[in-house]
Order: C-alpha cells, then structure tokens, then sequence
C-alpha cells in the first residue's frame, strides 16, 4: 500500500440479551510487520460454555498461526484456510472432553502491507466491504436460508425473519469439514472499509445503513453505534454482537 493512506481501526463486543457471551472478536497488528493487521470473529455455539470454548480456541489458533506469517514469503489465503481447519480440528477435540457440542463459525481478514487483503468465512459471520460507502462485496452465509435465497425460493428480506435462519450449513466443529470460502481484494484505497461481524450485529440492518454508518463516523464511534442501534432493534430478544472495522484514510495533507 502506497504512503499516502493509513488504517483506524476498532472492535465491539456485547452479550446483547444472552446469558453468555459466547462471540470473540480481535484485532491483531502484526508484531513484526507494520501495515500487516489480521480481524477474526467467532460466533460459538453449544452449551453454556461450550461455544464459548470453541471461540477462545478459534482465537487462540488465528493469534499463533498470525504470528508466525511472514507477508513476504507466506500466502495469505492459504495461512486463513490454515485458521480454520486446526480451528476446527481442536473444536473437535474439545468435543470429545466435554458432553456439550461446541461449534463455532469464522469470518476473518488479513490486511498486508503491500495493499492487498484477503478473507475467509464459514458459517453465518460476515464480512462486509465498502467503498465511498457503497458495498462491494460481502460474503454469502452457509445457512439454509440462503441456500432457499440462491434458488430464488427467498429474498433476503424473507430470509432475514424466517424462523429457520439460525441454521447453518456449515461451521466449525461439526462432524463434516468446515466450508471455507476465500475472497481477495487487490488493492485497497482510501474510502475502503472493511468489517466483519457475527450475526447478531448484520441482522439488523440493510448494506445501506451499513455503507452510510461507516463512512460517516470513525471506527470507535461506528462500533459503537452498531451495537447501540442493534441492541434497540432487538428489542429484549437480541443476540451476542461482536465486530472489527478497519478503514483506510489518506493522509492529511
């Protein structure tokens, strides 16, 4: 990435109406590599601290493998397809020492110093790119509901208030293999914003008032809105909420 941007950067976390907080949500800047920032978010499922644990360890695992990556001579999508598969082993093996059934989906971004950025996701977390506020591009769940959206069965708005929306088609942890589904972005610019959240934070609002958010206020003050606003709209019943948003700026003049 050229001189002449800079990231800010920020995270939200809230239990929103739940008992437990089972979301986790970081924000890595890269020891040794300036300009190299990692964004994960984990959404748990299963038991009173089952989800719990399948997050921490999704955590846990992004935080080792992200600090042995090396920008210059490690690919990046391969060390994000590397998080969720040893997340999704140790989730598994968790599994066989506790009776509860942890589960937990991913959606996280690696931002290189050269520019580029590129994501992974599996399961009902979202990642969400925007630019000058409009969307871009943003990842498509591996939930049932939007598979009935791909066959044209649903609109988004309909699969938004379907009773069955919670269920996934993938995560980590299951018995089958997580689905792992990759995005690259060339080259960010200034006006780009990245933001992955669980869906307790997307629920709740159109790309639109996502777009118009992020380009109005500062990372700090969008995450806290978001979850403000998501936890007024939930009315008493909302889920946990978790998010990072990282946005490029010039540099003042």
């Amino acid at each position: 990435m050229g001189k002449g941007y800079r990231l800010t950067a920020s995270t939200g976390i809230h239990k929103g109406d739940r008992e437990y907080q089972q979301d986790q949500v970081r924000l890595i800047a890269h020891a040794r590599v300036p300009g190299c920032v990692m964004a994960v978010v984990a959404d748990g499922m299963g038991g009173r601290s089952g989800g719990r644990k399948a997050s921490d360890q999704v955590m846990l695992t992004a935080k080792q493998l992200f600090d042995r990556y090396s920008p210059d001579h490690d690919d990046a999508s391969s060390l994000l397809t590397q998080i969720v598969q040893e997340s999704h082993i140790v989730i598994k093996l968790t599994a066989i020492s506790s009776e509860q059934e942890p589960h937990s989906t991913i959606a996280g971004f690696i931002i290189n110093p050269n520019g580029d950025c590129h994501w992974v996701h599996a399961g009902d977390s979202r990642i969400y790119h925007f630019q000058n506020g409009r969307l871009a591009k943003r990842t498509m769940d591996h939930s049932y509901v939007q598979t009935l959206v791909d066959r044209g069965e649903l609109t988004e708005e309909e699969a938004n208030v379907h009773p069955q929306s919670n269920i996934l088609m993938g995560c980590l942890g299951a018995e089958d293999d997580p689905p792992i589904t990759h995005h690259v972005i060339p080259e960010l610019k200034p006006g780009d914003v990245l933001m992955c959240c669980s869906d307790g934070v997307w629920h709740y609002f159109s790309p639109n008032e996502l777009g118009s958010v992020l380009s109005s206020l500062s990372p700090r003050e969008a995450t806290e809105f978001l979850i403000e606003k998501a936890r007024s709209r939930g009315r008493g019943g909302g889920d946990n909420l978790s998010l990072a948003i990282v946005k490029v700026e010039p540099l003042e003049a």
